[in-house]
């Protein structure tokens, strides 16, 4: 199993968005960027992610698992873009910041820390583990 992190922005697709969206879980759709799409593109069934607030909260507040596998983007006819679709897991126990994670020496090689912009990212089992202690909730999901 692989471990990601996926960004949105809450006034635009929110935690709570997600959740509403039950187990058929929704298309991560309209990114256009090529390194987030190839991460993507990686995902199998049933990896794990966390769901992350940015702009102003800029917080890892969730967790969500693939459950559709990289599939064209019903947002365009560009052929060049795909995306996963995802399902609400349950949320964090307490948001984690991301001045919380710049600050902890164990996350310090974490994307998340070193490229905030990729919307998108990889997460190490390790990161996984740290993120969900902080976070209140079991690292098993």
């Amino acid at each position: 199993m692989a471990y990601w992190l996926f960004k949105s922005e809450p006034s635009t697709w929110s935690w709570d968005d997600q959740v509403a969206k039950g187990a058929v879980g929704e298309e991560w759709d309209g990114v256009r960027n090529y390194q987030a799409r190839n991460n993507m593109r990686l995902m199998a069934l049933g990896d794990l992610g966390f769901f992350y607030h940015s702009q102003k909260e800029k917080a890892v507040v969730g967790i969500v698992e693939v459950c559709k596998t990289a599939h064209p983007d019903s947002t365009t006819d560009d052929p060049r873009w795909e995306c996963v679709d995802i399902r609400a897991v349950k949320p964090l126990a307490q948001a984690v910041t991301l001045e919380q994670c710049k600050a902890d020496p164990r996350l310090s090689e974490m994307v998340l820390v070193n490229n905030t912009r990729l919307s998108v990212q990889p997460v190490s089992q390790e990161e996984w583990r740290v993120i969900c202690d902080l976070g209140g909730v079991d690292a098993s999901a």
